[in-house]
C-alpha cells in the first residue's frame, strides 16, 4: 500500500496539533517524519510515530520546549534540549552550526537534555543545503554489548557527515554503530524477511540473520566488530564532555533515548575554496568507485547518499510505501 507524501504528513501534524503542538513546531515536525518515510527511512517515520505519540502522552516529550543556549566561546556553544521534541531542538540546533559556520567558518552546537533525534541524515541534509559540510552525533542509553562482552553496555550512537553537491543529490553517510539499527531490524521484522547479512546474536549467542530472535531477547552487532564498539565509546564521550550532558553510562537504567546528548557540526570552507569546493572531489569519487568489478550477486555500487535520493524520487512519484496496520493506527490516533 502506498500514500501520498502530502496525506501522510497532514496525518502527522493532525495528531501532533491534537497533542499540543504549535503551528510552527507541528509543522516541521511532521514534515521531518514524512521526510523520513519519503525518503525510505521508515523507521524512524511512519513505523515509529506512535511510539512518539506515546513518548507525548506520557511526559517524556514536552511539545513546545525549546532549546536554550547555556553557554559558548567563539564557534562552540552548549545548548540544553529541556527535553524537547528531538528532531526539533536538532533542528534548530543544526541552524545555530551554520550560522556559526558562516561567520567563522566552523560551526559547533552541543546539545545536552535532548531526545531522540529521529533520522540525523535530516540535520546532516540541512547543512548540506546550506553548503555546508555537516557532522552529527549522538548518544544513546545502552543498547548493545561492547566487542567481546555480552551485556548491553555501549549505545549504537549513530555518527552522520553530508557533503553538499550542487545537484541536491548530497552525499550521506548516516550509520549507526550496530551493524543494523533497531528500526531497520524492526522494518524487516515488518515485512517478514531475513537480515541480508548475520546482524546479531540469538538468545542461545548464535549469529543469527533472523530480526525476530535479534529483537525478541537477543543482542545487536557492532558493524565492524571492534571498530564500531570502539566508535561507539568515542562518540558517547565526545558528545557528552562537549554538551555537558548525560553519557551513556549515566542512561545506564533507561529503557529509551530521554535526556542524551548531541553534537552538531558545520563546516563552511567556501569563503576560501570558492563555491565549487566540492564538486570536483565528488564527481570524481563517485564516478571512480562505479569502475570497480561488482560481487557477483552484488547490489549496485553507491556513493552514501545515492540510494536514499533515489528513493526519495521514486516515493514521491509512487507515493509512500506504508505498514497497512501501523497506518491505520496513525489515524486512529
Amino acid at each position: 500500500m502506498r500514500v501520498p507524501y502530502d496525506e501522510l504528513k497532514s496525518e502527522f501534524k493532525r495528531v501532533l496539533l491534537n497533542r499540543g503542538f504549535e503551528e510552527d513546531t507541528a509543522e516541521t515536525a511532521a514534515s521531518i517524519i514524512a521526510d523520513n518515510s519519503r525518503d525510505g527511512v521508515y523507521s524512524h517515520g511512519l513505523n515509529r510515530f506512535p511510539s512518539i505519540v506515546q513518548a507525548i502522552d506520557e511526559g517524556s516529550i514536552k511539545p513546545n520546549v525549546r532549546p536554550e543556549k547555556r553557554n559558548g566561546i567563539g564557534a562552540l556553544e552548549q545548548w540544553d534540549g529541556q527535553l524537547g521534541f528531538g528532531p526539533i531542538n536538532a533542528t534548530i540546533a543544526m541552524e545555530r552550526a551554520v550560522e556559526l559556520a558562516r561567520e567563522f567558518g566552523i560551526g559547533c552546537v552541543a546539545l545536552s537534555n535532548t531526545n531522540h533525534w529521529l533520522r540525523g541524515g535530516t540535520y546532516g541534509l540541512k547543512a548540506a543545503n546550506a553548503g555546508c559540510i555537516g557532522i552529527c552525533m549522538t548518544n544513546t542509553f545502552p543498547n548493545m554489548p561492547p566487542w567481546g562482552g555480552t551485556e548491553k553496555r555501549i549505545g549504537n550512537n549513530p555518527l552522520i557527515i553530508s557533503i553538499p553537491k550542487k545537484n541536491g543529490e548530497h552525499v550521506l553517510l548516516d550509520m549507526a554503530q550496530s551493524l543494523f539499527s533497531y528500526g531497520k531490524l524492526q522494518t524487516y521484522s515488518l515485512a517478514g524477511e531475513k537480515l541480508p547479512f548475520d546482524g546479531g546474536y540469538d538468545t542461545a549467542g548464535i549469529l543469527t540473520n533472523d530480526p525476530d530472535a535479534i529483537l525478541n531477547g537477543g543482542e545487536i552487532l557492532p558493524a565492524g566488530f571492534w571498530k564500531g564498539s570502539g566508535l561507539s565509546i568515542a562518540i558517547d564521550m565526545v558528545v557528552s564532555a562537549l554538551s555537558i550532558g548525560r553519557s551513556t553510562f549515566d542512561m545506564r537504567m533507561d529503557k529509551r533515548d530521554e535526556g542524551i546528548s548531541q553534537v552538531f557540526i558545520a563546516i563552511n570552507p567556501i569563503a576560501y575554496a570558492g563555491e565549487n569546493y566540492a564538486d570536483a572531489y565528488i564527481k570524481n569519487m563517485s564516478e571512480y568507485i562505479k569502475t570497480s568489478t561488482k560481487m557477483d550477486g552484488g547490489t549496485d555500487i553507491l556513493y552514501p547518499g545515492e540510494r536514499t535520493a533515489k528513493e526519495r524520487e521514486k516515493n514521491l512519484k509512487e507515493g509512500i510505501p506504508v505498514n497497512e496496520k501501523i497506518w491505520e493506527t496513525v489515524k486512529r490516533l
